[in-house]
């Protein structure tokens, strides 16, 4: 008999909000600024799901201390640009978060996003009365699709990796997940295809966020 789900894990860029024309703006105008080789807009989004210094390693050949530089000017940019309504929740989250809350299901948001942006976003959409954990770049030494994230939520909410669920529209959520041991679900109208997301592992996907309701049964 399958396991019965108690707690979901959710991805927030990409899965929860969307983010993505936001940050390939500020990927390309980093870029930009530090006359670094030019990348395209499909290049940039699929870095999004990685720690912020880690995208721009993989995007481009540069060394640790532009990795560093990179992020140092990307986290101003992307601060000066984030005037209220650039950032939406994508259609029926809200109302699915209430209504899984609602059935006594845990739910938590896993991001590589830093600490005072993804706490600024909670905030401001009002996820707070849903989600009983936040996990940032910040909390963590070794981001996604490292399951270190993972592992400390199931820690300190005490729950099983075979009774979670983790979502994510990226591939670095469900190897991050899948290397937990919890079951995996992709989202396909973030920053990646059904087929990059079903390459990587998942074990559902979903076109909608409120099919999350029918996935936990």
């Amino acid at each position: 008999m399958p396991v019965a789900t108690r707690l979901i894990i959710l991805d927030f860029d990409g899965t929860i909000a969307d983010t993505q024309p936001l940050i390939v703006d500020s990927m390309q105008s980093t870029i930009r600024e530090l006359h670094l080789p030019a990348r395209s807009d499909a290049e940039c989004r699929a870095m999004i799901g990685l720690p912020l210094k880690e995208c721009f390693m993989r995007l481009l050949p540069i060394d640790d201390s532009m990795g560093d530089r990179c992020a140092e000017v990307y986290r101003r940019i992307f601060d000066e640009k984030n005037h209220d309504g650039v950032v939406t929740l994508f259609p029926h989250v809200m109302e699915t978060l209430r209504e899984l809350h609602e059935r006594g299901l845990l739910l938590a948001i896993c991001s590589s996003r830093g600490r005072p942006t993804l706490e600024g976003f909670v905030k401001s959409f009002r996820l707070e009365p849903y989600v009983s954990m936040v996990v940032s770049a910040n909390d963590v030494q070794r981001g996604k699709p490292d399951p270190e994230p993972v592992r400390l939520i199931l820690q300190r909410i005490a729950v099983d990796a075979s009774e979670a669920l983790v979502v994510g529209d990226a591939s670095f959520d469900i190897m991050m997940g899948r290397a937990a041991g919890c079951r995996t679900c992709g989202v396909t109208y973030g920053n990646q295809s059904a087929a990059d997301l079903k390459k990587a592992g998942a074990e559902r996907i979903i076109d909608d966020f409120a099919e999350l309701v029918g996935v936990v049964g």
